[in-house]
């Protein structure tokens, strides 16, 4: 029996975290090879060529699209031309791989899904990454088995280290916002964790701690935010930019009979030192050291179902939903009142 031949990828946008698919595609997937790249900044263009050997550089995404050696495309682009290149790529008769979130309203999603819908045999996957953490696959596992009974309750956090440079004031303007960039990831774990319920109404508040230049465009650097679910469940998220000590994403299910708690304190190794100046352990610098693992396995993940072996263990559907409580946590932030969904 032959092997498989290697799928063949496209990145398009070598920024921080695309270059970092960018070198996983290059050096650590199996069953793929990184042929083609493609950004607008030059610099990032030689990254892809010094730093991954790749040769196809494009400053634009339609040359690559329409490049028939090319069967896949990685889209870690801005996130407002997510659903208008992942659409392009479908057409073009690419599987696409598409950072979160989707898109920044329902409309455009549910494109993608129209036209995903007409190319039955692409792959369309949208990088929920904490999916493929080992950690949260485990206690959705012993969800599933019924450990802790039924689930009703999600606490759940994503808190990035302080950046006195402003990386993310800068991004804000085209970001969608704390709950469309942060709190994303967290109403998809919520809702995979308590078994993909819909949402009915949701409510979000939030301030600006260290960053008031983000009330420019109707941004805050922590938020929070209550969702409630049809048949009862709840989901209490918490989102930062401004933490002190580093990168702390954290998680907590409470079922009828007993809560499950992943991620706990941000803690970097298993290492306590305890000496004069206390009893303190290393914590995580950001969220990449954190997930790096998952990031592997995500895209090991689309990789494999792009060349028929498994199939997708998420589906786009995942992410129209956390777009559509994601927009109405940013509707209620930003007007101040509870918002019913439909």
């Amino acid at each position: 029996m032959s092997a498989r031949p290697l799928l063949r990828v496209g990145i398009a946008g070598l920024g921080r975290l695309g270059a970092r698919h960018a070198q996983a595609l290059a050096w650590g997937a199996r069953g793929c090879e990184l042929v083609a790249a493609c950004s607008p900044v030059e610099t990032e263009r030689e990254f892809a060529r010094t730093q991954c050997g790749v040769e196809r550089l494009h400053a634009e995404l339609e040359p690559m699209l329409a490049d028939p050696d090319i069967d896949a495309v990685v889209l870690v682009t801005p996130t407002s031309l997510h659903a208008t290149q992942a659409i392009a790529a479908l057409r073009a008769g690419k599987h696409v791989f598409v950072e979160k979130p989707l898109a920044l309203n329902v409309e455009d999603c549910a494109a993608v899904l129209e036209v995903a819908a007409q190319h039955p045999r692409q792959v369309a996957m949208v990088g929920f990454v904490r999916r493929f953490d080992p950690h949260y696959q485990a206690a959705q596992r012993a969800i599933a088995a019924g450990e802790i009974g039924r689930p009703f309750i999600v606490n759940s956090q994503t808190c990035d280290l302080n950046d006195p440079e402003g990386f993310f004031v800068r991004f804000a303007p085209t970001s969608g916002g704390i709950f469309m960039d942060v709190s994303i990831h967290d109403i998809d774990l919520a809702r995979w964790m308590l078994g993909s319920p819909r949402a009915r109404r949701v409510f979000a508040s939030g301030t600006n701690a260290l960053h008031p230049a983000l009330a420019e465009c109707g941004d805050v650097d922590n938020g929070l935010a209550m969702i409630e679910f049809d048949g009862g469940a709840r989901a209490v998220l918490y989102a930062s930019r401004t933490m002190a000590h580093g990168h702390e994403t954290s998680t907590e299910i409470i079922g009828t009979a007993g809560k499950l708690q992943v991620g706990e304190h941000a803690a970097r190794d298993r290492i306590v030192r305890s000496d004069a100046h206390g009893v303190r352990h290393a914590v995580l610098k950001d969220f990449y050291e954190r997930f790096e693992s998952a990031f592997q396995a995500e895209m090991a993940a689309f990789v494999s179902a792009c060349r028929g072996e498994q199939a997708l263990p998420l589906a786009l559907a995942d992410a129209l939903e956390a777009t559509r409580i994601g927009l109405a946590l940013t509707t209620s932030f930003r007007e101040g009142r509870l918002v019913e969904l439909d």
